[in-house]
């Protein structure tokens, strides 16, 4: 047999041998599958999120007591779902960080699922749905690794037509799961139209923000012309703060004859 015939028999084998990977299922996929039960799946966790089952922490992998006497360990993931389903449509939403399943509960397990899916699926659950499920939905998609969420955040934060509740998670959430939200979270402060409560939501939200970030914005607020009650919840939180620039602005006041 020549080196090219058996050459070319190999190439054949390795063709037909190789395995082809199954296409992810997609949570529409499952759900429409499932259409009343119980979904479980998990997905990968944007950096910084851990947890010990419901309890989750950002930015940090452990917890000390008392000058390190005592730790607990914080999962960096993955983010489980179990979702309740009837008629095809989500009814109910359990979400935990790290942790394992049990082995109570009757659900369909479809395994893994592509985080930039989860986080997209969510965020349109949460800009489409309403009530509890919607709100938890706003949590989940912001837990998703790799997916850019909150543009829909914005724009639900702005809904007059939705839920206050609704629109006051999405601007939390929005504050904890964008690098770039100051800016976004600073448009809906100074939005003089916009709900009042919503807009005390976003200056907490920017009290929030890692390493001081937002301190600058709230002394523009506190210092400006906005309606008092904003004002006054921008003071508030940088009091709260113990930044330096903070402490600044309040001798300043406080010097005022």
């Amino acid at each position: 047999m020549s080196a090219r015939r058996i050459g070319l028999m190999l190439v054949a084998y390795a063709l037909t041998s190789t395995p082809v990977r199954a296409q992810e299922t997609t949570i529409a996929q499952a759900v429409r599958r499932v259409q009343n039960g119980t979904l479980r799946f998990q997905f990968k966790a944007r950096a910084g999120v851990c947890g010990s089952g419901q309890s989750m922490s950002f930015n940090t992998r452990n917890s000390s007591r008392h000058n390190g006497e005592w730790e607990s360990e914080c999962e960096p993931g993955p983010v489980r779902i179990a979702m309740d389903i009837s008629n095809g449509a989500p009814t109910a939403l359990r979400y935990y960080v790290g942790g394992r399943w049990g082995a109570g509960g009757d659900a369909t397990d479809v395994g893994g699922v592509a985080a930039s899916d989860a986080g997209t699926y969510f965020v349109r659950l949460a800009e489409s749905g309403s009530g509890k499920v919607a709100r938890e939905a706003i949590t989940v998609s912001t837990l998703a690794d790799s997916s850019l969420v909150w543009p829909t955040l914005v724009r639900i934060a702005k809904d007059v037509n939705r839920d206050r509740e609704l629109r006051k998670s999405a601007v939390f959430w929005l504050g904890q799961a964008a690098s770039d939200a100051t800016a976004a979270l600073n448009g809906l402060v100074e939005d003089e139209n916009g709900d009042v409560e919503v807009r005390k939501q976003a200056v907490f939200a920017l009290s929030q923000r890692p390493n001081g970030e937002g301190v600058p914005i709230l002394l523009t607020i506190a210092r400006g012309k906005l309606d008092p009650r904003i004002r006054r919840q921008a003071i508030f939180w940088l009091g709260q703060s113990g930044d330096p620039r903070a402490v600044s602005y309040f001798e300043e006041v406080l010097s005022r004859p």
